[in-house]
């Protein structure tokens, strides 16, 4: 039998000290992977992007160059989701030849385990998770960012870095109240009309911070001074308003500034969607926005990092329940792996839909729901190889 040939041995010197076994079955699975992210990326790359980029060219006179660029700057992102997929395909197809071929029931008549034969397949999909972690944190969130930019630029569709109008930064903060428990209560409103990218104009400030309503602060305009990390007011008004909510006192000035945070500013300049956004900016966006109290984009944001985490490990997910499902002694060829492939990433990212649901609501906690698919997938596949190997 060929698997156990000690003549057998490809591409040997590259890997010293692993058995003539895994070799082989990683030999087996690298042409399927291969084949599986080269068909599911094209079949992305058409369906999310060229359909979207001819209809610009036609319709808007985007020139071919540029709408080149921009799909060749959104294939990372469909490579990325296409790497989990293709290691679905290859342990669904690989496993499944060996199965079919009876080579799998020589090996464990030899005393291989049904948990052996998997090593390979676990720790190939480990190395493809660790390549769609880092394509995802340092190639994805950059290549999106700039075929953004590319594409507006050459559409010459003007979209503002930065929120042009209607402003608003709530701040709420735990306070403790009478009876001993702690409360989340609003303790600051700041609210903009405009803003330009450099000043805010039409502000209106509520502050809270002591007991009762403290003050209101109506303002002309302001400009955050970054020397001496204040707000600068001008032409504006401070009412300060007592316990009993009377006026205390009315100060108006031409130049005032405030120890205000910084945060509605970090809001109004909004930069990068999420998809733009490596772990390090989306831990910063979630840092300022948790003080907002906005609790179902928090937890949407909270939902979002941990996927960016998670989803790099569907590679090892695909990969168990690509193999568990390919042990089983029947052939699979390319078309009915591929169809079968497709069955189960569709569930994949149902189960996906229903954590973001259900995190969103609050039914469950956002981590778990961000970690519900491959946690479900791991269940499946140990399922799978219990009931295979009784």
């Amino acid at each position: 039998m060929k698997i156990l040939s000690k003549s057998f041995n490809p591409s040997g010197w590259l890997v010293p000290g692993v058995s003539v076994m895994d070799r082989y079955i990683v030999s087996e699975l690298f042409g399927p992977f291969l084949f599986g992210v080269g068909a599911f990326s094209s079949l992305g790359i058409a369906i999310g992007s060229v359909f979207y980029l001819v209809r610009r060219v036609t319709e808007s006179g985007l020139p071919m160059a540029i709408a080149t660029k921009v799909s060749l700057l959104q294939m990372p992102y469909y490579v990325f989701f296409a790497l989990p997929m293709g290691m679905l395909l290859a342990a669904l197809i690989a496993y499944s030849r060996l199965s079919s071929d009876s080579e799998l029931i020589a090996l464990r008549s030899c005393g291989v385990s049904i948990y052996r034969l998997l090593v390979p397949a676990i720790v190939m999909s480990l190395i493809v998770t660790a390549i769609a972690f880092t394509l995802n944190e340092f190639v994805v969130p950059a290549a999106n960012y700039e075929a953004r930019q590319t594409l507006d630029s050459a559409l010459k569709e003007d979209r503002s870095d930065f929120e042009e109008s209607n402003i608003i930064y709530p701040e709420f903060r735990d306070i403790k109240q009478p009876d001993g428990n702690k409360a989340n209560v609003l303790t600051r409103l700041f609210y903009a009309e405009q803003f330009d990218g450099q000043e805010m104009k039409g502000l209106t400030i509520l502050d809270r911070s002591q007991s009762g309503l403290n003050q209101i602060v109506t303002s002309e305009k302001a400009k955050w001074n970054p020397v001496e990390n204040t707000w600068d007011f001008f032409n504006g008004t401070i009412y300060v308003v007592s316990p009993d909510s009377s006026y205390r006192s009315i100060l108006r000035f031409d130049h005032h500034q405030l120890q205000l945070p910084r945060a509605p500013l970090d809001l109004a300049e909004k930069g990068r969607e999420f998809q733009e956004m490596n772990l390090i900016q989306a831990q910063e966006e979630l840092q300022l926005l948790r003080p907002s109290g906005n609790k179902r984009k928090i937890r949407k944001l909270v939902i979002r990092i941990h996927q960016k985490i998670a989803l790099p490990f569907a590679c090892v997910v695909f990969g168990l329940v690509g193999s568990a499902l390919g042990i089983r002694p029947q052939r699979t060829n390319k078309a009915t792996g591929f169809g079968i492939s497709v069955l189960v990433i569709f569930a994949y990212y149902l189960l996906m839909s229903m954590g973001d649901a259900l995190g969103l609501s609050g039914v469950m906690p956002p981590e778990l729901a961000a970690w519900l698919p491959n946690v479900f997938g791991v269940g499946v596949g140990i399922w799978l190889l219990f009931r295979l190997n009784r």
